[in-house]
């Protein structure tokens, strides 16, 4: 519905070697909107799941992927805007579900309430319209008047004195539909890739597709003073078909952490 399967098809078709369909006329929609109008009421992975198997009933397929995003807060940097895709891939066949997330900084994601056309244009601007559309509407949370995919400066700044006309203000965000959005189209590709590696990752005990990391463990040791940090030292791999384990430690190349990240060295 929003284009994604431009972004994650070729990739799937490249690396897999699989084809790919897009079931007609389903509305994802029906699941939750970025602006609003309908809740998401569960979270991103079950919702990924539940697009699948919704997709696989309309097609007859036993293979499905689909994807989820979220916009807000990045989890540790709390200052800055994150981008959180979530794509799920379904294997009714083999009873399987396989998920790859990419939580980054790379986004646009952001809106504010206008009564200045030039502030609009700043605005705008720093959101990289037109390449990226936006959306106008009465205030922050109001779905009642409301315009989507704006992408020309006349369409913009005709709204723009429309609802400032109505209401004395108009409330401009980002429109974070994939089909509107180059930049979340960029973090959907690398969500993308980072799945096709965890396909790739076969269990060593049964040969399973998807063998993913189902623990980390901290604890990496200072290099100075031997304590234990809160930084990675090891990943725990499970099958999700047979529960075989396997412990890599290091997974980030290094076998002891710098001491500004001790908390004894570096309170």
């Amino acid at each position: 519905m929003h284009g994604k399967e431009a972004i994650i098809g070729p990739v799937l078709k490249s690396e897999l070697g699989v084809d790919f369909i897009v079931p007609i006329n389903f509305n994802t929609d029906a699941y939750g909107t970025f602006s609003g109008e309908i809740e998401r009421v569960v979270d991103p992975a079950e919702a990924g799941r539940i697009k699948c198997m919704a997709a696989c009933e309309l097609t007859g397929c036993d293979l499905a992927i689909a994807s989820e995003g979220s916009f807000g807060p990045h989890p540790s940097m709390f200052f800055a805007p994150a981008d959180d895709e979530i794509l799920v891939l379904l294997d009714l066949k083999n009873n399987l579900e396989i998920k790859a997330r990419v939580i980054s900084t790379n986004t646009n994601f952001a809106g504010d309430l206008f009564t200045d056309w030039q502030d609009v244009e700043k605005f705008a601007k720093a959101s990289q319209f037109p390449t990226h559309s936006l959306i106008i509407r009465k205030s922050k949370s109001s779905i009642e008047d409301i315009v989507k995919g704006i992408s020309t400066w006349d369409v913009l700044q005709e709204n723009f004195e429309i609802f400032f006309g109505k209401y004395g203000a108009a409330f401009i965000e980002t429109d974070m539909r994939a089909m509107h959005n180059p930049t979340r189209q960029l973090v959907i590709k690398e969500a993308t890739t980072k799945l096709v590696q965890t396909l790739n990752s076969s269990c060593p005990n049964c040969s399973i597709p998807g063998f993913d990391v189902k623990i980390v463990r901290v604890g990496l040791l200072c290099k100075i003073c031997g304590s234990p940090t809160k930084s990675t030292y090891s990943f725990v791999y499970e099958c999700q078909k047979c529960e075989h384990r396997a412990e890599v430690k290091y997974p980030n190349g290094k076998e002891y952490e710098d001491p500004m990240y001790c908390d004894y060295c570096n309170p």
